[in-house]
């Protein structure tokens, strides 16, 4: 039995089970449907015909740096996240592991011991999660978290703190060099909500496709109950009465606008995608279609991330903001 990929051919196990050589996987249950669907178009005896079920999945290349780019008209960023044309496809979670790669060889060649202990250990599985959430507002504390699961077992434990640290620093370090337009933009957003937080409103604001959104994030007080067994203090659970949490409203600005126009943008390619009368899922970034129809859902997705850029976005959030909030004071 040969499963043909790019063609190349693969041979398997002969046993009876195959060797369960697809448990190794990162995603095993697609691999394993992948095979099952594979397979039944070769024993169907006309494969061009087969009629296939299997959606198939195209994800965007860290679509939340896609949007601060094109937010920005960031030519670099862009380029790095495929938003420009290339010879070939790029990996923005590589190119950020290779960059503290990089910065890690060269703190190793003048003895710097943390460097030399992570020799070997930086690759792009251990940066991915934390450069793919960092725009989602992920800190530094969390950051360390994401990239010390992924470090354990490969450095003694009594390690991992001052690897993880060394490490996270270094990623945040390569974003800001890659990406400074993209953190330039944050910093406005958080700025902006942390202003309209103080003057005891939450933040808000209307998406491309007319979508009002509030952050309902207030502060919580604690209320005393007293029984005659005992007293209590309980948290009372957010307000929209209780004025904001002006923490929360700066943190969460960023990627919840950010998501906002995930969402607007998978929503044309939805609508537009009915319109050509295809099938169509969605995951956030993760478009979903038949085989058959995949050409149709990568021109609609790239035609509609267009339309949706090509409107001022955060020029209009600026003249909203104006209007709704340019007469507070705080």
């Amino acid at each position: 039995c040969v499963l043909t990929q790019r063609g190349h051919h693969v041979p398997l196990s002969n046993d009876s089970t195959g060797g369960r050589w697809w448990q190794t996987g990162d995603d095993p249950w697609q691999v394993l449907a992948c095979c099952m669907e594979l397979t039944s178009a070769v024993r169907s005896g006309d494969p061009p015909s087969f009629i296939s079920h299997l959606p198939v999945h195209q994800d965007g290349s860290c679509n939340g740096l896609q949007h601060y780019a094109a937010l920005g008209r960031d030519w670099l960023g862009a380029k790095q996240v495929n938003l420009v044309p290339g010879d070939r496809p790029q990996d923005p979670y590589a190119g950020v592991a290779a960059m503290v790669e990089e910065q890690r060889a060269k703190d190793a060649a003048e003895g710097h011991e943390i460097a030399i202990n992570l020799e070997g250990k930086i690759s792009r599985k251990v940066v991915k999660q934390t450069v793919m959430t960092v725009v989602y507002g992920v800190t530094w504390v969390g950051g360390r978290l994401q990239i010390a699961k992924q470090l354990r077992g490969s450095i003694p434990d009594d390690q991992l703190w001052d690897c993880s640290a060394y490490v996270v620093g270094e990623v945040f370090r390569a974003l800001r060099q890659s990406f400074a337009k993209a953190r330039g933009i944050q910093d406005w957003l958080s700025a902006s909500a942390r202003k309209v937080s103080l003057a005891q409103r939450p933040m808000e604001w209307v998406t491309p496709l007319g979508l009002p959104v509030v952050q309902p994030y207030h502060k919580m007080y604690q209320k005393s109950v007293s029984t005659q067994l005992q007293g209590l203090n309980m948290r009372v659970a957010w307000n929209p009465s209780y004025p904001p949490d002006t923490r929360k409203q700066k943190n969460a600005m960023p990627p919840n606008f950010v998501h906002s126009l995930d969402s607007t943008h998978m929503m044309l390619t939805a609508l537009h995608a009915h319109r050509a009368g295809i099938s169509f899922v969605a995951v956030h970034d993760s478009y979903w279609t038949h085989a058959c129809f995949v050409d149709t859902m990568n021109r609609i997705c790239r035609e509609q991330f267009v339309t949706l850029h090509n409107e001022p976005i955060l020029s209009d959030l600026a003249q909203f903001l104006e209007h709704k909030f340019g007469d507070l004071t705080y």
